[in-house]
């Protein structure tokens, strides 16, 4: 018996495949729960689907560095507010020390309190933050500041760089999150440089002058002004790197959903559409069965 492929058996056979096709494609998206695994899934998503993901990468990014910047920041301020009562500290002292009653080995003792200060706050200006010096600008791995009281003056000069980092926001945008050492506690005016100010109240006291001691208590209170003008600084800077955070994180938010859109499948539409192909197949498979199997052949044989 000759048997031969007719244009109806191959329409059958084109139709079965599609069938095939669609159940396959069904049943990976019920499996992997996606829509769009491969380009030939749906070739015109691909583009709009990889530049999505690109965005979120770097939307990701930028949530990250804030996040690194935030643990710098609350450090910074943390660190102003432990500086700022060294400085009341000494202002107090120094009050005490200008009084016409104290005598001078007093004042000698106070001295050496106002000494420690100082030490205290050259280490506040050396802060780190995972192995970064927080307050040495851009070159965060030099330490800002020594102290050597067999020197004069007896802190050193800066040795860190400017500060010129700042955060970018999803949007774009950026601003400024951070200050140097010789901004903040070695100013170049001096009546606002806090290093100075110690330096000159505990020369004062060893002195036992009290004109240069009640001088050096007005200098120690205009720099202990100016370090909480720095808090303030840091203060605005976390609102603004919280506010870049919550911006970032909605941010992730839309482009997840969008990409959602695109690439999860339909569960329930999944099901029905394989549920569709197989009772399509069965069906198929079923008519094409009680068909006859007869050619011109086997009447002529």
């Amino acid at each position: 018996m000759i048997q031969r492929v007719d244009a109806q058996t191959e329409r059958f056979l084109r139709d079965l495949e599609a069938i095939k096709d669609r159940l396959a494609r069904a049943q990976r998206e019920v499996t992997s729960g996606k829509r769009l695994r491969e380009a030939s899934d749906d070739p015109d998503q691909v583009g709009r689907l990889l530049a999505l993901r690109s965005e979120l990468a770097a939307t990701e990014q930028i949530r990250s560095n804030l996040g690194r910047l935030k643990a710098e920041t609350d450090t910074a301020e943390q660190t102003l507010a432990v500086a700022v009562t060294r400085l009341e500290r000494a202002a107090v002292l120094g009050g005490q020390g200008a009084s016409s009653t104290v005598s001078a080995s007093h004042r000698a003792a106070i001295a050496i309190e106002v000494e420690a200060l100082l030490e205290q706050l050259v280490s506040l200006a050396g802060m780190s933050v995972e192995g970064r010096y927080i307050f040495s600008g851009d070159a965060d791995g030099v330490l800002p500041y020594t102290l050597d009281w067999s020197q004069t003056p007896p802190v050193s000069s800066y040795q860190g760089a400017a500060a010129t980092r700042e955060a970018v926001m999803p949007g774009g945008g950026r601003f400024r999150v951070s200050r140097t050492a010789a901004e903040i506690f070695d100013h170049p005016d001096p009546a606002r440089n806090a290093f100075q100010a110690l330096v000159n109240l505990r020369a004062a006291l060893l002195a036992d002058d009290g004109a240069a001691i009640q001088a050096a208590v007005g200098q120690v209170q205009t720099a202990s002004s100016h370090l909480n003008d720095q808090l303030a600084f840091y203060g605005t800077v976390q609102n603004q790197i919280a506010a870049a955070v919550e911006a970032a994180h909605r941010e992730e938010l839309r482009l997840k959903s969008q990409i959602a859109a695109i690439e999860d499948a339909d569960l329930t539409e999944a099901i029905l559409a394989m549920n569709q192909a197989r009772f399509q197949q069965e069906a198929a498979l079923s008519s094409k069965a009680r068909l006859p199997r007869t050619s011109l052949f086997d009447y002529l044989g």
